[in-house]
């Protein structure tokens, strides 16, 4: 069973780890610490922590494939941090599952900041999930409770922040949002520079769930201004 409020770090620097942990325990918030990948994938099942925060450059197993390993088992929301800092790196990074992405150096506040408003998004969607279950438009279908896709018929195998920019657009249908709301709803913060990380996921989306991806039927580009979910409803 999940445990409320409960963050789990892994990271090889104890002087990091430990920083953090201070800055969350003093927003009233629980953590563990793991020193390698293997260490974090036990305590992630021993523990089920609420969000995980990995470091890239990790002993046994790396934090790219920790993070494959905990996104295969659970939706919970996942932070990578890491000393790269070129965009190929943080679009490989969300790409796999992650939900956020900081560069070392960072401030131990923001990264607080960032836990807090995936917490904020993931317990908002849980509540979502508890009172729809289902969104069904004409040719496809969004299942909020076992997050499943079927698109004409056919399941649609979606990562999961894939599937929250879905969900979050075609729950506002006909809303038109800029890429900058997108990344502050979805995502959980506003970055300058970030904007092409919603280029990047809107492509994918379609070619998975668009028939003809050049000539979307649902994800509908609005130029000058961003992207509306369209779709007659069932």
């Amino acid at each position: 069973m999940m445990e409320e409020n409960l963050i789990l770090i892994v990271e090889d620097e104890p002087e990091i780890a430990e920083l953090v942990q201070d800055y969350l325990e003093a927003d009233g918030y629980r953590s563990i610490l793991a020193s390698d990948g293997l260490e974090g994938l036990d305590r992630f099942f021993q523990h089920q922590p609420m969000v995980a925060v990995l470091d890239v450059m990790l002993p046994k197993m790396d934090g790219i494939e920790l993070c494959r390993r905990i996104r295969a088992e659970s939706n919970i929301p996942i932070i990578i941090m890491s000393a790269k800092k070129s965009e190929t790196d943080k679009i490989i990074g969300l790409g796999i599952g992650a939900d956020d992405y900081v560069t070392k150096p960072f401030s131990p506040g923001e990264l607080v900041a960032r836990i807090k408003a995936q917490l904020r998004r993931f317990k908002h969607l849980s509540g979502q999930i508890e009172n729809e279950n289902t969104l069904k438009y004409t040719g496809l279908e969004i299942n909020l409770k076992e997050y499943t896709v079927h698109a004409e018929g056919r399941q649609v195998e979606l990562s999961a922040k894939e599937f929250q920019l879905l969900a979050y657009m075609a729950a506002n249908k006909g809303q038109v949002f800029s890429k900058e709301q997108l990344l502050e709803k979805v995502w959980g913060y506003q970055h300058i520079g970030d904007t092409n990380t919603i280029t990047v996921y809107v492509r994918k989306l379609r070619e998975k769930i668009e028939l003809n991806p050049s000539e979307p039927k649902f994800i509908k580009t609005v130029w000058g201004v961003g992207y509306k979910f369209d779709g007659g409803n069932l």
